[in-house]
């Protein structure tokens, strides 16, 4: 029952504008739940997540407005990849209560302190949040290339503005989003937390790089306490159209030929987004500095994967080959271990049902997936 009224008083938080006011109905609903049930714990909390038009960012929303949180939203809906996707997934977040939607760049530090100052309460020792999502980020390996100075800006300088927000105001948790690309070509797989990742082959490996240092520098500093999720080859419905299993469905359906580089061959851990999603929330709980790897620990080789697409959609593939990347690394493959330890997380679905939902999503929104630019 009282969860049940937690949930509602958390849509309350959502809507209510007065922040004083609020806070006075918070001390009064705790203290009531307080003298009925000592078992009122677990209530509803708020959240700031970043990058929520994104991929992964817009599923974590989803899980924490589910669970009765209330969320408080960053993205600047850039146009590193096509952002008529990035509307239509914040048009699935703006109808739920309890999100609360900024447009703002997190490496505009003022506008972002904007964010934390609005949502802070009168009692200095109540945190603005109970925890920070930092899901946003300039991702992808080649781009990265062409472009080095804006993965710097978003991806360590813009971490940096966050964690610094954190630490002025006393917010305890702070969860990064991190990638399997800091793993390199000279790991042996599966790659382990505790590999080296000195050696990145990308601008976007490298700024990844740097945002983890700084992390572990704020916990160090500061005693925030940090996850940083490293995750691998993430795909599923809405998924990104510059990513290989948009990209295949996408050109199989459409008959159109598949720009395929290197001889197919190339391996990846292929994990669907709703175990991602799932892992990035489950770090949320207190563990003072973790790395923890999150991938669906199988290999899979893009041959594979798109033979399993072309069986999905009835089509026969048409491949054009195009020599290897020298970013590109041969095998991606997470030992995850330390998630199932630490976080009682395995990941949950399989590929071949991934790529069924993922392919299903695509037939159902064909108007909007053939409107999408797939980049370069």
């Amino acid at each position: 029952m009282f969860a049940r009224v937690g949930r509602r008083f958390a849509r309350l938080k959502g809507c209510l504008s007065d922040l004083s006011r609020l806070r006075t109905y918070e001390k009064l609903f705790f203290s009531f739940l307080k003298s009925s049930d000592e078992s009122y714990t677990q209530m509803a909390e708020r959240y700031l997540v970043t990058g929520v038009t994104g991929f992964i960012g817009n599923v974590v929303c989803r899980l924490l407005l589910d669970a009765g949180h209330v969320v408080v939203g960053v993205d600047n809906l850039n146009a590193a990849y096509d952002p008529k996707l990035k509307e239509w997934r914040l048009a699935q977040l703006t109808s739920l209560p309890c999100f609360q939607f900024h447009r703002l760049d997190f490496t505009d530090l003022t506008a972002i302190e904007q964010v934390f100052e609005n949502s802070a309460g009168h009692d200095a020792k109540t945190p603005t949040f109970a925890g920070v999502l930092h899901l946003g980020a300039r991702a992808g390996v080649q781009p990265s290339v062409d472009d080095p100075l804006i993965y710097l800006r978003t991806n360590t300088e813009g971490t940096l503005n966050v964690l610094e927000l954190c630490r002025r105001h006393g917010v305890p948790k702070f969860v990064l989003a991190s990638t399997s690309s800091l793993y390199g070509a000279h790991n042996q797989v599966p790659f382990s937390e505790d590999a080296d990742t000195s050696r990145p082959l990308s601008p976007y490996a490298a700024t990844k790089k740097a945002a983890e240092a700084l992390a572990f520098t704020y916990h160090h500093l500061h005693k925030i306490d940090v996850s940083i999720v490293r995750y691998f080859t993430v795909y599923g419905p809405a998924g990104r159209p510059d990513m290989s299993i948009f990209r295949f469905i996408r050109w199989i359906a459409e008959g159109v030929p598949i720009a395929l580089t290197g001889d197919g061959e190339q391996k990846r851990d292929f994990t669907y987004v709703d175990d991602i999603a799932r892992g990035t929330v489950a770090a949320l709980k207190p563990l003072g500095f973790e790395v923890i790897n999150l991938g669906g620990d199988r290999l899979t080789s893009m041959n594979s994967a798109i033979g399993q697409i072309a069986k999905l959609l009835g089509r026969e593939p048409i491949i054009n080959r195009r020599p290897m990347h020298p970013a590109d690394v041969p095998a991606t493959w997470a030992n995850v271990d330390k998630a199932k330890r630490l976080l009682g997380w395995t990941p949950q679905i399989s590929l071949e049902e991934g790529l069924r939902r993922t392919v299903a999503w695509y037939q159902e929104n064909r108007d909007l997936a053939m409107q999408l630019s797939l980049g370069q």
